[in-house]
Parts: C-alpha cells; sequence; structure tokens
C-alpha cells in the first residue's frame, strides 16, 4: 500500500453510487421537518463541498441537476479525481470542480467560497483522527452561518459485536501477503470467518446475527466491502462523541437525514418515547435512543447557527414546497414500517393524495386546493407527505423557475450516463431537473431511455447494443436464445412505458412520450 494511503484502500475502486441524503434540495426538507431555517436550494449564488467525493458521480449528477449551485468536491485518490473530471467534461458540466486534496491540504487551500453545504457520506468513521480533526477545522473555517452539514457515520452499539470480527478479518487478509489482490485476500477472510462461526465458537454463539452479516458480505460488491470494512481505520461512534467533535466547528444538530427516522410514533413504544421526553440533553437522549434501537448507521444533519422557524412560517414554508413522485402509485406501499410498529395508510388521505402527485410536480398549497382533499386540514398533509417520503417514494422539488436551462444539463449528463450502458453497468441513476437530484435507473432501463432519445424502435435497438457489447437477457436466471431477445424486450419495454416513464416525465428526464413500437414479429 502506497504511503500516501493513510491506511485507507486504494487499491480498489470505490463504486459509482449516487446517495440521496446529498442532494439540497432535501437536507433543506429534512432541516423544514424539524422547525429549522436551511439555505433555499433554489437561490443563486449558492456554494456546495463534499469532501471524500469517492468517483465524483454524486456530486457531478447534482451538479448537473442544479447549475445554479457551485460544487467542490475532493478526494486524495487521483483515479477517482481523474475519473470525476472526465464525467463532468463528457456531460458538459461547469459548476463541479474537482480535488485531488487531502483534507488537511484541503482546508490549506485559499481559493475556495464559503459553503452553504458541505457534506461527507461514509468517510467519518473511516478516516484517522487526525484527519477528523482537519474536517472539523475546514467546516469551522469555510461553513456559512446558517450552512448545513451532513454526514453518515458507522454507530454504536449497533456496531459493537462486529468490531472484534472486523479486526479477525483485516488481520487475516494482512496475513496473507501482497501476492494476491486485495479482493482475493477478502473473499478467504469471509471464508475464514464462515469456517470459524461452525465451530460453536462462542463469539458467534453470543452475537447470533454474525452469521448472517458474514453471509450478507458474502454477497455484497467486492469494492465496497474493501472500502466499507478493511481501511485501517474504522470507528464506530456514539452520537454524542459526534456531536462533541462537531461542537468545535460551531454546529447544533438538526435532525435525521431520513424522514422514517423522524417518525418515532413507528420506531419506538409509547414507554420508549416518554422515557426519551425526559432527558433535557440532546446529545444524551439520542445515544439513548441509539441504545433503544441497536442503531448502527447515523445519518446526521447539523447546522452553523440554527434559526428556529415559527409554526405559522413553518407551515408557510411547506405550503411552497413542491412535490413529486418517483415511483409508479400502483407500486406506492399502503402501509409503513418502522423499527418496532407497521401502520396502515388511510386511503380517505392518500388516495387523493397520491392522485393529485400523480399529475406532476405540485405545491402543497396546489394538493390542499383538490376537492378530493378538501376536507384534510394541512397539517395532516404535512404528515401525510412525511409519510410518503418516509417511503421513499415521494421527494421535494426545486421551484419550477429556471426549470428549462436545468433541464438542458440534466439531459446532456443522462446522455453521458446512459451512453456508457451500452459498454458497462457503471453507474445506477439519472439527474432530474425537477428534483435537482437523482432517480434511480437500471441498467436495461437506462438503454431503453437511450433508444427514445434516438427516436428507435426500442425493442430492436437494446438488443443491438446487447450484441455489440456480447451480452444477452437472462430469464428466470437462465441466458436467453438469441431469437427470443426481440420479444422479451417488447414484454420488459411495455412494462417500462406502464410503470416508469410516465413518472420520468414528471421529473423532467425528457424520454419521449409514450407510444406504439412494432411488434417483434414484424
Amino acid at each position: 500500500m502506497t504511503d500516501w494511503s493513510a491506511g485507507y484502500v486504494v487499491d480498489v475502486d470505490y463504486t459509482h453510487g449516487f446517495y440521496q441524503e446529498l442532494t439540497p434540495s432535501l437536507l433543506s426538507f429534512f432541516a423544514l421537518l424539524q422547525g429549522v431555517q436551511a439555505p433555499d436550494p433554489g437561490a443563486s449564488s449558492l456554494a456546495y463541498c463534499e469532501l471524500g467525493c469517492g468517483q465524483g458521480f454524486s456530486t457531478n449528477l447534482l451538479a448537473s441537476a442544479n447549475p445554479h449551485i457551485e460544487f467542490h468536491a475532493t478526494d486524495f485518490n487521483p483515479a477517482h479525481i481523474a475519473g470525476a473530471r472526465d464525467l463532468a467534461r463528457s456531460a458538459g458540466i461547469e459548476n463541479a470542480h474537482f480535488y485531488d486534496d487531502s483534507f488537511a491540504e484541503f482546508l490549506t487551500r485559499n481559493d475556495l467560497p464559503a459553503f452553504d453545504f458541505i457534506t461527507l457520506h461514509g468517510i467519518y468513521s473511516w478516516i484517522s483522527p487526525e484527519n477528523r480533526q482537519a474536517i472539523v477545522g475546514f467546516i469551522r473555517k469555510k461553513l456559512k452561518p446558517g450552512g448545513l452539514v451532513y454526514l453518515s457515520y458507522n454507530a454504536m452499539p449497533g456496531w459493537a459485536s462486529m468490531m472484534p470480527l472486523r479486526r479477525l478479518l483485516v488481520e487475516h487478509a494482512a496475513a496473507q501477503g501482497s501476492a494476491q489482490s486485495l479482493q482475493a485476500r477478502i473473499a478467504a477472510s469471509l471464508g475464514f470467518a464462515d469456517k470459524l462461526g461452525s465451530l460453536d465458537a462462542r463469539y458467534f454463539a453470543n452475537h447470533p446475527k454474525l452469521a448472517g452479516r458474514v453471509e450478507k458480505l458474502k454477497g455484497q460488491n467486492p469494492n465496497y466491502v474493501a472500502h466499507e470494512y478493511f481501511n485501517r481505520d474504522l470507528t464506530p461512534f456514539y452520537f454524542m462523541d459526534v456531536a462533541q467533535e462537531l461542537a468545535e466547528a460551531k454546529l447544533t444538530w438538526v435532525g435525521p437525514a431520513n424522514a422514517l427516522d423522524t417518525l418515532d410514533e413507528i420506531n419506538l413504544t409509547q414507554e420508549q418515547r416518554e422515557f426519551l421526553a425526559g432527558i433535557d440533553n440532546v446529545a444524551l437522549r439520542q445515544t439513548t435512543r441509539d441504545h433503544i434501537v441497536d442503531q448502527q448507521f447515523r445519518r446526521d444533519i447539523f447546522i452553523k447557527g440554527p434559526v428556529r422557524l415559527s409554526p405559522h412560517l413553518v407551515r408557510e414554508k411547506w405550503l411552497e414546497t413542491r412535490f413529486a413522485l418517483s415511483g409508479p402509485s400502483a407500486r406506492i406501499p399502503r402501509e409503513l414500517r418502522g423499527m418496532r410498529y407497521t401502520i396502515r395508510l388511510q386511503s380517505a388521505v392518500y388516495d387523493p393524495l397520491i392522485a393529485a402527485l400523480e399529475a406532476g410536480p405540485r405545491s402543497l398549497r396546489e394538493i390542499a386546493g383538490e376537492p378530493a382533499l378538501a376536507g384534510i386540514s394541512v397539517n395532516r398533509l404535512m404528515q401525510a407527505i412525511t409519510m410518503v417520503a418516509a417511503a421513499g417514494v415521494c421527494h421535494p422539488c426545486l421551484p419550477a423557475q429556471g426549470l428549462a436551462e436545468r433541464k438542458l444539463r440534466t439531459d446532456r449528463f443522462n446522455r453521458t450516463v446512459a451512453a456508457h450502458a451500452r459498454f458497462e453497468r457503471r453507474y445506477g441513476s439519472f439527474a432530474s431537473p425537477v428534483t435537482g437530484g437523482g432517480i434511480a435507473a437500471e441498467h436495461m432501463h437506462q438503454l431503453m431511455w437511450l433508444g427514445l432519445q434516438a427516436d428507435a424502435d426500442i425493442p430492436r435497438f437494446v438488443a443491438k447494443v446487447l450484441a455489440q457489447a456480447g451480452q444477452g437477457l437472462l430469464k428466470d436466471g437462465k441466458p436467453l436464445p438469441a431469437d427470443e431477445t426481440v420479444a422479451e424486450l417488447q414484454r420488459r419495454f411495455a412494462g417500462f412505458e406502464q410503470e416508469t416513464l410516465g413518472v420520468w416525465n414528471a421529473l423532467g428526464l425528457g424520454a419521449a412520450s409514450p407510444r406504439k413500437v412494432a411488434n417483434a414479429a414484424a
């Protein structure tokens, strides 16, 4: 391992994922859920920084969907930054700036603006105390008053049982030497853990969830496992320790970056909620809550200088906010499962609410004006939208103003992403000019979308692309004969038109309107 790595895995590239919590409009919405003033994600002259951006895919996607925001991102792995810059060039993104600085080096730069948003996804638990100190110093120096910080990290006590096994995995991989690839050593280490678990080891017996965790690791992306478990540094934190470190940067905790985590009525019993309500200290209350739910991973939002909004102003901001569905209405669950309870979403409220959102992005004021929702209070609608957002199928949107420019940028970005799908399965998200964030786009749907942009016969277009890449289709886990490919793609495209395309159009992805395609037998 090279000297500049500081114990971090650099032999294996990180994944090209998009992390929804990094979206500016979503972060501001989560602050609104807590009644806290946040930067207006639709305002001009905003600046955003991602520390530890990995491959830079999230930064590039967000920059394309938010051309009014200047994005700056650093990752000390130069291979990651080279790839991020290449994607930015290919997609014509001019408002994303990438650096291969360490956190300490980034802190000393004098050419960076002050930031409205600073985000760290999957960084804080995986770096040294010295690097965390540099990050805190950077936030203190570069975050504007009123600016938001998002960070995620492995949490205690949920990681307590895993840490001894993680140490064993790392030491086993190191003991194999460097003759084998890191992926091969990781596979061998997981096999070693499997064998240990089969020997009636008391450690495994006392922690019965470990065997399932090892089995899950064996099925995950090896690159993800390498970065998640095999760095030199991996520190799960108690919330109170993170809050104390960030207090040095003048930060105050706002709340979770996850709507589901705000719904204690389905995550905790009444007795647990009453117990927590009796704890005045926020850090102690959150840490105690983590013990109740055995928290393994946290996504938190902090702010420099919280401004509490009056209930009236919170209501007004809600009424002005537009919302959009991110999935077909037929597949929106009518139940919401928390850590403790599952609740049924009342049809009298949710059916007309979802019907109103099906028409496209709507402000809460517009939704509340629907005749079918006339008897439902605004506060009840706010609660209902929070529930649908917690289910992951409803997102806050950027203002309608500026949509045309945003769409020009996201169209080019999405075409660049889809062009990669011709040859490899690298990216899994498109950018939405409506939400300012990303939407999941599986490989086959990317190819279908690309065909629509070319006004092609979709089944034959996709079949040709797959053939050129030396790929084929699987059906029921078995390779599909070439002479059945077009008919199968016809069926899949019909499902795409029916379930996905309308949602994508509403989110501004620019796909053509649904239309008939040539019969596969023609």
